[in-house]
């Protein structure tokens, strides 16, 4: 949200009311968008490493420009982001980190590398020590040729030496909203002989009264400032904890998303129970594997696009050795109006080549419900439940079998809330005649194989409607089931394409894909005729 008033202050104020709409403005830097726009920035954490890239081309290419990256305070100690920094001890000239230090990520930042780095220079004894310096020979010929004793103060009262053996040059701290100071300081620290970290303390959300007050809960807001809920994720930390009150080896752990999530129920309630590992996916799940290793119920609580950061740490580190623990999968499917870099289109195809993973998708409020408990004690191993962001639709039922409606001519295999566009067309069909036969898969791993045979034996013509990448589908594999099964079957799928989704809102991307109801009803009116 920080490239907001860089699209205004660049070359699109003029198109700045189509910002996160249907063929308008990216909500994020993209590069196909607008020449200002220099890396694609749609997750935390790769902006150091991109910069020292942008720098090593610069060099070799012996071209001459700045390369500035701004960071947040909690992105900036992502792990990625610590990578870069730490790589080696010489870092280029024009570089310069400014650090937006609002102490904010999403919620409250509480990373402890960050509460060092923000008590920088705001230390009393510090502060006493330089106005003294000041007052006394700081103006004069002897102060300015003590500059080097000051950064060794400094360095020696705040304990940050650090910093310099990276290769950086620390300015810090000034008040990032204050124009003039800032336009000073950048002229002053931009000819340094290496990199610089230039530390701003800023107010997020300032000029807002609501946004400076609650400043999680405005971190992304919707047209005319409205806070969307996402009842889905309400509905996790409602359950998780109802179910927490009775099980005290459960926890919950996020990634900087407690509110995004639902879990500040579960955070207030159990605080000795509940876990922000920050911007950091891939340590948020390793970290559950050995909590489920030590003999607890970790829930992992993270948006489907994230969940991809930590594919490596869910295979190696919790699947391998088969513990238990239950990923709550939020923002599966369409997300909308964040984006390509945002849409949950791909956990459906890198789950379920994990092996052991139990992968639910619940339709309802009540079959989350049970599937949470059934995750929980049920499965002795990893478990994924996949949900949509905002709430249920027309089908509020619990969990049942899979055949969901008898019929003929054709059988209709869906999971998710896709069941309500599914049953929408169903209804329109059936008026005109026609009668499919419906199953919904409550988990796409396992499949229940039984089902699709017996009801693909009986119409002999298959359709399989999913809000998931063509890429690894499970359509794929079901049709290829069906072959080694000996089963002939006309069969046909429709999914979210092998594009980046772009952003616009849920329901015309669902329609562009021809996963609207009446998308549906086409098609099946089509091949049935």
């Amino acid at each position: 949200h920080q490239c907001y008033a860089h699209k205004i202050l660049s070359d699109r104020n003029d198109r700045f009311d189509t910002i996160r709409r249907e063929n308008g403005l990216s909500g994020f830097p993209d590069p196909s968008e607008s020449v200002y726009d220099a890396f694609v920035a749609g997750h935390a954490g790769n902006s150091i490493s991109a910069c020292l890239g942008y720098c090593s081309a610069r060099d070799t290419l012996k071209e001459d420009y700045y390369v500035i990256d701004v960071v947040g305070d909690a992105s900036l100690f992502n792990g990625e982001n610590l990578e870069a920094a730490t790589t080696n001890e010489k870092k280029p000239k024009k570089f310069i980190i400014i650090l937006n230090d609002n102490g904010m990520s999403i919620s409250k930042n509480n990373n402890a590398l960050y509460k060092i780095m923000s008590s920088v220079t705001t230390k009393k004894t510090y502060g006493r020590f330089m106005d003294f310096f000041s007052r006394t020979i700081g103006n004069c010929f002897i102060g300015k040729g003590l500059k080097g004793f000051k950064r060794w103060i400094k360095r020696s009262i705040n304990g940050l030496s650090v910093i310099d053996s990276l290769g950086f040059k620390y300015v810090g701290i000034f008040n990032g909203n204050k124009m003039s100071e800032l336009v000073r300081i950048l002229n002053n620290v931009k000819n340094s002989d290496r990199g610089v970290i230039l530390h701003l303390k800023t107010v997020k959300g300032k000029g807002l009264a609501d946004a400076e007050n609650h400043a999680e809960i405005y971190h992304g807001v919707g047209e005319n400032l409205k806070v969307n809920e996402c009842t889905f994720s309400d509905a996790v930390g409602k359950i998780l904890t109802e179910a927490a009150l009775k099980d005290d080896k459960i926890t919950a752990i996020c990634a900087a998303m407690k509110d995004g999530t639902g879990l500040k129920p579960f955070a207030e309630t159990f605080p000795e129970r509940f876990y922000d590992a920050g911007i950091a996916e891939e340590y948020a799940v390793t970290f559950a594997a050995g909590q489920a290793k030590g003999g607890l119920k970790p829930v992992v609580c993270i948006y489907s696009t994230f969940l991809q950061r930590a594919y490596d740490m869910l295979l190696h580190d919790v699947a391998l050795q088969q513990l238990h623990v239950v990923l709550a999968v939020d923002r599966c499917g369409i997300v909308g109006e964040d984006g390509e870099t945002h849409q949950g289109m791909f956990d459906v195809g890198y789950l379920r080549q994990v092996p052991g993973l139990r992968i639910f998708s619940p339709a309802s409020f009540a079959e989350l419900r049970e599937d949470l408990h059934e995750a929980l004690y049920a499965c002795t191993g990893p478990a994924a439940i996949r949900y949509p962001r905002g709430g249920e639709g027309s089908y509020t039922a619990a969990a049942a079998g899979t055949l969901l409606r008898e019929g003929y001519r054709c059988t209709v295999i869906c999971y998710g809330t896709m069941i309500n566009a599914v049953l929408a067309a169903a209804d329109t069909l059936q008026a005109a005649g026609y009668r499919p036969e419906i199953l919904k898969l409550r988990t796409i791993s396992p499949v229940d194989w039984a089902s699709i045979e017996a009801s693909a034996r009986k119409t002999r013509r298959v359709f399989v409607l999913e809000e998931t990448s063509d890429r690894e589908c499970l359509a794929d594999e079901i049709f290829a089931h069906l072959i080694e099964a000996g089963i002939p079957a006309v069969c046909r799928k429709r999914n979210l394409g092998r594009r980046f989704v772009p952003h616009g809102a849920p329901a015309a991307l669902l329609a562009a894909a021809g996963l609207d109801a009446d998308s549906i009803t086409t098609m099946m009116q089509e091949e049935l005729s």
